[in-house]
């Protein structure tokens, strides 16, 4: 797999700009982006198979900047398991959650995009690791976690041990 896309956007709803690299700080997120310096919502990444199957039940082309994603792989599936890790050029990812389209998609791709989009969305990652992402770098997932089973932590506190 490699990086198809970039986008950006400089304020929250403003519009997504096509970049070509981006400079991206572990912690923090891409420089100049919407998101840069949130806690976990640093970079998302989408493939351009899922927006084509999406795109085919929409029965319309979903553009990969619409989307509101920061990256766009060439193909395959995005892992979206909370842990794994993956690698973007230079920088390494953790996916922290699947990222589910917003209903800005209604307007910014058209009616029925944000249901085309459920399960197709990708991931959202916090950076590992600081460097530069470019259109036409290599990903790859690096390190699978496994999913807990669902009822794993029922019970639990946030932050409590198993045996507490």
């Amino acid at each position: 797999m490699k990086v198809l896309g970039l986008h950006v956007a400089a304020e929250r709803g403003g519009p997504m700009h096509d970049a070509r690299r981006v400079e991206v700080l572990a912690g923090s997120g891409v420089v100049g982006d919407r998101y840069f310096g949130t806690r976990h919502r640093h970079v998302s990444v989408q493939s351009r198979d899922e927006l084509d199957a999406a795109a085919a039940e929409l029965g319309a082309p979903v553009p990969s900047g619409r989307t509101r994603r920061t990256v766009t792989l060439d193909h395959g599936t995005v892992p979206t398991t909370p842990g794994t890790r993956l690698r973007l050029g230079g920088v390494e990812l953790e996916v922290v959650r699947r990222a589910a389209p917003c209903r800005v998609m209604e307007t910014a791709v058209g009616p029925g995009a944000r249901r085309a989009l459920h399960d197709r969305g990708g991931a959202v990652c916090r950076v590992l690791s600081s460097g530069t992402i470019a259109v036409g770098d290599a990903s790859a997932v690096v390190d699978a976690a496994v999913a807990a089973p669902p009822s794993a932590d029922r019970g639990l506190r946030r932050g409590a041990a198993p045996d507490q």
